[in-house]
């Protein structure tokens, strides 16, 4: 069963089983995932994967967080918020249709301690969405926590991924509907810095 963080809602409502992939061996593409929802690990380095022009053959440290999850699965708000960006990030390989929400919360103090008090603006991008997931958005519109705000996007539109959701968060204001999920292992620990552990508000998925 999921320990979901207290205060938060599920982006993605999961059951009581499903698989969390090791991507650090690197991917094997004749290989079926046994389970219907799946979970791909933060802080995790994955060789061979990223092969696409977008990510140059040098990013393979992901800084995010994975939920598998058929396509047109719900989508939910993990807190109170409002909608900071949106876009399709088109180019293959990167996000597809994404949303990137505004929250002020409270987390740990040694997140992002050196910066910002106890409570603080946090932005989380939600990206490889439906394509009518961005469609009648408003910059500013808000939302409750628990609120469905997207949908899971099919491969065919969410950047030629199999079906899930990259969810991350920023401790900096993003300029646009992106931000850098993988990145280069010199840059890790910086990276890590500005985009802490998503489990902070999805609880202890793994």
């Amino acid at each position: 069963m999921v320990a979901e963080a207290e205060g938060f809602h599920s982006v993605i409502h999961l059951p009581d089983e499903y698989w969390v992939f090791d991507f650090t061996r690197g991917e094997d593409k004749t290989w079926v995932c046994p389970y219907e929802y799946q979970i791909g690990r933060y802080d995790e380095y994955r060789p061979g994967m990223y092969t696409t022009e977008l990510f140059g053959g040098i990013r393979d440290v992901h800084i995010g967080l994975d939920i598998g999850a058929p396509a047109e699965t719900p989508v939910y708000a993990f807190f109170d918020g409002v909608i900071h960006s949106f876009g399709n990030n088109s180019e293959e390989g990167s996000y597809g249709p994404t949303i990137i929400t505004e929250h002020y919360v409270s987390l740990p103090e040694e997140v992002g301690s050196d910066v910002f008090g106890p409570k603080r603006k946090i932005w989380a991008l939600h990206g490889h969405l439906s394509m009518d997931s961005i469609e009648n958005l408003e910059i500013g519109s808000p939302f409750k926590a628990g609120q469905i705000i997207a949908k899971v996007g099919s491969e065919d539109v969410n950047g030629g991924w199999p079906p899930h959701v990259h969810f991350q968060l920023s401790l900096v204001e993003p300029e646009t509907h992106d931000m850098p999920g993988v990145v280069e292992q010199e840059n890790r620990e910086s990276a890590l810095k500005i985009y802490p552990d998503p489990r902070l508000v999805l609880g202890s998925l793994y």
